[in-house]
């Protein structure tokens, strides 16, 4: 039975422990999406490795940079939009400009939205303050790094964003590491933690074989049957 409530922090932490590439594999075994599907494109990269997985539900919005606007949106609005979000949360903006021309994402918003309940954003456009962002361990997924934030302003938000290819909602469950970002479907969330122990232990027994002094093709071909 699907369920919509939020996963625990139980639930939360045990898909934290496995990388993107195998919750990846472990969503294909459900057959809810095309494999093609779910995982946003090379455009978005992960610009802090270290930090690990990223792992929350997005909070949606657009914005631009390339010329001077009158502001169409409400600061206080957003802000209020992101605290009434699902813990953990992760901040996933648009940047509507082709190219994107300036960073929405540094020093000030990072520590305004960390204080939010933030734990990362994903955007396919610009971010920088690098320095001063990585030590609070606020994860940045983006289309590039730039200097300067040039005319950046937010247009809406709440709405469908589309990122890499991929279409985010408010609410979607983001899960990305090193590798890149993927949304991970909610109604087989709890069961995926399973599904990538079966994985791995069936990759174990194949790397265990090819590492092994016991190695032979016929014996990779059996297994592998």
């Amino acid at each position: 039975m699907i369920s919509n409530d939020p996963l625990t922090h139980a639930e939360l932490e045990a898909l934290r422990r496995y990388d993107t590439c195998t919750i990846a594999n472990a969503i294909e075994t459900f057959n809810v999406r095309p494999r093609t599907a779910g995982f946003l494109s090379a455009q978005v990269r992960c610009v802090f490795p270290a930090l690990g997985v990223m792992l929350g539900y997005a909070v949606t919005s657009r914005c631009r940079a390339s010329k001077k606007t009158e502001s169409t949106y409400s600061r206080h609005g957003w802000w209020d939009a992101v605290a009434a979000g699902r813990k953990p949360r992760v901040a996933v903006i648009q940047d509507v400009d082709d190219p994107p021309v300036g960073a929405f994402w540094g020093e000030v918003q990072t520590n305004i939205h960390r204080a939010l309940g933030c734990v990362g954003c994903v955007t396919n456009g610009g971010v920088r303050d690098l320095n001063e962002v990585e030590p609070l361990g606020f994860h940045y997924y983006a289309g590039s790094v730039m200097v300067s934030h040039a005319y950046i302003d937010m247009i809406d938000f709440g709405t469908p964003v589309s990122i890499g290819g991929v279409e985010i909602v408010t609410g979607d469950l983001v899960h990305a590491d090193r590798h890149g970002v993927q949304t991970i479907p909610l109604q087989i969330a709890r069961d995926i933690p399973a599904a990538c122990e079966r994985i791995i232990a069936k990759e174990h027994v194949v790397i265990s074989l090819c590492q092994s002094s016991d190695f032979s093709l016929e014996k990779l071909k059996q297994v592998q049957a």
